[in-house]
């Protein structure tokens, strides 16, 4: 039931935005009584904040362990974000809601769980064995992106979108250290 109303919260996230997660649309477009979204959400903030943990939980689950070679934290977060060939037409689903601003919505207590969650994506990127700096570029590069995507902040298409990230990829491989670029 829990994932069954987060799913309904994504839907109309996607659909109609923040404001239009009210607990009564939430029950309506998961098919429950307002009773039963209460008994697993006892409120607004406690939905947004369940979407926003699934959804971090959802990046985190394609990003490689502590064992991973030198870079491929770091390419990993490139490749679960930007994919090789900018986005053409309907990209609907989780991959349009806006995990920041969903955050920063639901307020300070939701964006505290998605901030705890960047501290430790952060230091796994500062400790991915390649150039702490460099890793913080690639995350600020792709974040920055990723927005600019979700919003249609005239994000990089095609050639653009395709030079973009090959100079991403090639700034982590080229800073890994005495393997030849190789992750």
């Amino acid at each position: 039931m829990r994932d069954q109303l987060l799913d309904a919260v994504e839907r109309l996230l996607v659909k109609d935005g923040v404001d239009a997660v009210r607990l009564d649309a939430v029950a309506a477009e998961a098919g429950v009584s307002k009773g039963g979204l209460l008994h697993h959400f006892p409120n607004k903030r406690a939905l947004v904040q369940g979407v926003v943990e699934r959804l971090a939980d959802r990046f985190e689950s394609v990003l490689p362990g502590p064992d991973a070679p030198a870079g491929a934290y770091s390419l990993a977060w490139l490749e679960a974000s930007i994919p090789p060939e900018s986005p053409t037409g309907d990209v609907s689903g989780a991959d349009q809601v806006p995990v920041s601003l969903l955050a920063a919505a639901g307020g300070p207590e939701v964006l505290d769980v998605l901030r705890e969650r960047y501290l430790g994506w952060q230091r796994r990127l500062t400790e991915d064995g390649i150039d702490p700096a460099v890793a913080t570029l690639v995350r600020m590069a792709v974040d920055g992106w990723w927005s600019a995507r979700l919003m249609d902040l005239s994000p990089p298409h095609d050639g653009l979108h395709r030079g973009l990230r090959k100079l991403l990829v090639n700034l982590i491989r080229d800073n890994v250290p005495d393997n030849g670029g190789e992750i």
